[in-house]
Order: C-alpha cells, then sequence, then structure tokens
C-alpha cells in the first residue's frame, strides 16, 4: 500500500504515522492490487481531526473523524472503513457488473488563474477546476461510489442508457435522482 500524509496547522509525530501505517497497511487485505492510502491531519477548534482515503482500482472509500486523541481517531477512521469495504464489496459482487473493483480512475487536477483581478459583476468566477475520466457503470454503482465518497452527486456513463452522460444525486426528501443526457435532434 502507498501511503500520502498530509498535515494542516498540525505537527504529526513518526510514532503517530507508522501507527497510521500499520493500522491502515490491514486493510489492504480486502484488495487483489495495491491500494493508494491518502490520510489527512488537522487540527480544528483544539480538536484533532483525521481522514483517511483509499483509492483501489477507482473504488474510493473515505473515513473521517474527529477527538483529542490522533491513535483513536485513526482506529475509528479503519474500523469504518473496514465496514464500508465489508459492505459493499458484498454488494458490488452479487448486483453490479464484474469486474467493479479493477477500474482505473485517473484524476487529473487543473489549477485555476489565482492573480486574475479584471472581474467584472456580472462574470462567474471558476475557483478550481477538476477534469476525470468517466467510467460505464450502472446508476446502482454510481450511487454507490457517490455515498462512499460522501458526495451530493456523482456524473458517470450510463451503461443502462445507451453510454449517455448521467449525473446521480442524493434528493433533500431522501431518495436519489438521476439526470440523463438527451439526444438533440
Amino acid at each position: 500500500m502507498r501511503f500520502n500524509f498530509i498535515e494542516k496547522k498540525i505537527q504529526v509525530s513518526g510514532e503517530e504515522r507508522a501507527y497510521a501505517e500499520k493500522k491502515v497497511g490491514k486493510l489492504d487485505k480486502f484488495f487483489r492490487t495495491e491500494s493508494d492510502a491518502g490520510i489527512v491531519f488537522s487540527s480544528e477548534r483544539g480538536r484533532t481531526r483525521v481522514e483517511i482515503t483509499l483509492n483501489n482500482n477507482g473504488m474510493f472509500y473515505r473515513a473521517t473523524d474527529y477527538g483529542t486523541d490522533v491513535y483513536a481517531s485513526i482506529d475509528a477512521c479503519c474500523a469504518a472503513i473496514e465496514r464500508q469495504v465489508r459492505k459493499n464489496k458484498t454488494r458490488l459482487e452479487k448486483r453490479l457488473r464484474e469486474g467493479a473493483f479493477e477500474r482505473e480512475v485517473k484524476e487529473e487536477y487543473v489549477p485555476s488563474a489565482e492573480d486574475d483581478d479584471s472581474e467584472d459583476e456580472g462574470e462567474f468566477k471558476i475557483v478550481r477546476t477538476k477534469r476525470f475520466s468517466l467510467k460505464p457503470m450502472s446508476a446502482q454503482e454510481a450511487i454507490l461510489q457517490m455515498n462512499l465518497l460522501e458526495h451530493e452527486f456523482y456524473a458517470f456513463i450510463n451503461v443502462d442508457d445507451d453510454d449517455s452522460f448521467s449525473v446521480v444525486y442524493r434528493r433533500n426528501n431522501g431518495g436519489y435522482g438521476l439526470i440523463s443526457a438527451a439526444d438533440i435532434d
């Protein structure tokens, strides 16, 4: 497993990093291929925030915990990710297309121009641009991926709708919505 540590407003000791590597490394037993682990340590209002994100061939698992003890937060995040993996791996193998854990998602971040001071009142300012490759999947798999990432929406290529561009989203009154592109004639 490859590790990427990020520290925001906090200094993490070597012991805490080693503990995080040991605990998160145990989650590698669930995957066939090598995974990437992003571990973010930050301090917010006197509490320590630990966020762990695992990427295994395009499937993302994320957990966050707040607390005063870094070790307890790492344990809580690892337990939450283990629950997610166990729950969703079974669902993916039974309901979704084969090879769902073997997809690759390549993300590319494009920094925006921060030094542009010529902003008119009628213009909208784009502060961040994110590009990623859309993978073919069903709406059920897209909802699962959206829930794992804890996002409000998820864009994908819908294999159930003739490979059209689609977006699933979480509705305010419960349930999910699906937006699909229509053919323009």
